[in-house]
């Protein structure tokens, strides 16, 4: 029997036999995203395939609608605790609505008190991350925290652009998210799961160890795309349409995409019958009447579509009538530490891409084939998007390169299996000197009382 040294992290192998002793886990969910949450990441690799898999979730999420008092309800087989809110635009109601966010979370107590979760995460929001971090630590829980976005970064960044509207406000939270997250949250933390490769060198760089870091890229359901594809392709046969561009995602002024409308007006010298539809929409108002203006000044505002926020089947049909999807990032550290997701979407339904370089995009596309990567330059992101309007051959082999690869590597069933190997791999609370590594398996005894199980301390 080979000895495993003292401290070591289990195998491959070894974690697969934990997860057949162990099979679920439960844990406890906090996030930003407001209830009922559609980012794909939650609704999906969370509501669908973790769930599937038979891990239990309870959440602790804001109510979207507006909601005067809070209530539990059941969602995918999970519990959830939606707190109330204010949908006001004021900046009163703005406050309004993040204190009521964070008092909400002070649920974490008495759930963590009264429930037994193998681990406690949170996703993004600092101040309820702190919340959660002292409930778990109180109740001996393990704490993940989850970082899709540099939100500190990103508010400091505004500030100094001016892209922000109150920059000293800007600046003092910034200063302070940064402090919290990199000073308290993250130290203090089991685990850390970051969105890239990139990401966690920009975070080991702020002194959190590789160790605690596990990366955890974007991804699409193949179900989604599997039913919507066909869907998709019957609709632009039977309704015959002007060749289009399309872009999904935010309006954000941070992702500037003042630089798009420039280069799609040097398409339209070429293809003056082209579309560019803009799908999404800013975190204000300003934001898109920003873009509109700039249309306007380049005078091609009757050649983009700006469709505000679309429900989600709305939005891939348009995406996938596309001839092009483009997909611009402003080459910035706090955008360049990201996983597009939009990117895999594109290429799940088939859609050829050109993307400007970046740490994700480039590897991807690079290992895909499935479009054209370029610098941040409009003419050089122009002269993609004619290249590929100009041979729809070589624009339709892209993208069915991008498709595939992307069910072979950016599925969330396969994402979901890597995550719970590694929400396996550190939230088993016996230390990993009582594991037995070798051909056999330690005794058994009942966790808790649950119908978990856990392995036993090896006889001496």
């Amino acid at each position: 029997m080979q000895e495993q040294k003292q401290g070591a992290r289990p195998t491959s192998d070894d974690v697969e036999r934990m997860a057949r002793f162990r099979r679920s886990l439960r844990f406890l969910f906090l996030c930003e995203d407001k209830f009922p949450p559609f980012r794909v990441d939650l609704s999906v690799l969370f509501g669908q395939e973790m769930v599937r898999r038979g891990h239990r979730i309870d959440w602790i999420l804001q109510s979207e609608a507006p909601c005067r008092k809070s209530y539990r309800t059941s969602r995918c087989n999970c519990t959830v605790w939606v707190g109330k809110t204010d949908n006001g635009t004021s900046r009163w109601a703005r406050l309004k609505k993040n204190v009521l966010h964070l008092i909400h979370s002070f649920l974490v107590f008495p759930l963590a008190h009264r429930n037994d979760y193998d681990f406690i995460q949170v996703k993004d929001p600092f101040l309820v991350a702190t919340v959660a971090m002292v409930a778990a630590k109180a109740t001996r829980k393990k704490f993940f925290y989850w970082m899709s976005f540099p939100i500190a970064e990103s508010y400091l960044h505004a500030a100094r652009d001016g892209s922000a509207r109150y920059p000293m406000i800007y600046r003092l939270r910034g200063a302070a998210s940064r402090w919290l997250l990199y000073r308290v949250i993250m130290p203090r933390a089991d685990h850390v799961f970051v969105q890239s490769e990139q990401m966690k060198r920009d975070v080991m760089g702020e002194g959190i160890p590789p160790w605690k870091l596990t990366p955890v890229p974007t991804g699409v359901s193949i179900h989604m795309v599997n039913a919507g594809t066909t869907n998709f392709k019957q609709d632009r046969a039977v309704l015959p349409a002007p060749p289009s561009i399309v872009y999904l995602g935010t309006l954000v002024r941070v992702r500037k995409l003042d630089f798009l409308l420039r280069v799609f007006s040097m398409v339209l010298e070429e293809f003056p019958e082209v579309r560019l539809y803009l799908v999404g929409d800013g975190e204000d108002p300003e934001d898109a009447r920003f873009l509109q203006r700039e249309a306007r000044k380049l005078g091609i505002s009757d050649a983009v579509v700006f469709t505000g926020f679309l429900p989600r089947d709305q939005a891939l049909r348009l995406v996938a009538k596309a001839d092009v999807a483009v997909i611009p990032f402003y080459p910035t550290p706090i955008l360049n530490s990201t996983s597009p997701n939009k990117l895999i979407e594109y290429m799940a339904l088939g859609k050829p891409v050109v993307a400007n370089d970046h740490p994700e995009q480039r590897l991807i596309i690079e290992e895909s084939g499935g479009g054209i990567c370029v610098p941040y330059e409009e003419g050089a992101f122009a002269r993609a998007i004619l290249e590929l309007m100009r041979d729809p051959t070589k624009a339709a082999e892209m993208g069915q390169k991008g498709r595939a690869y992307v069910l072979k590597h950016r599925t969330y069933p396969r994402i979901a299996q890597e995550l719970e190997h590694e929400y396996f791999r550190h939230s088993c609370h016996v230390p990993q000197e009582h594991f037995c590594f070798a051909d056999s398996w330690p005794q058994l005894e009942p966790h808790s009382s649950t119908n978990k199980y856990c392995p036993t301390k090896k006889a001496n």
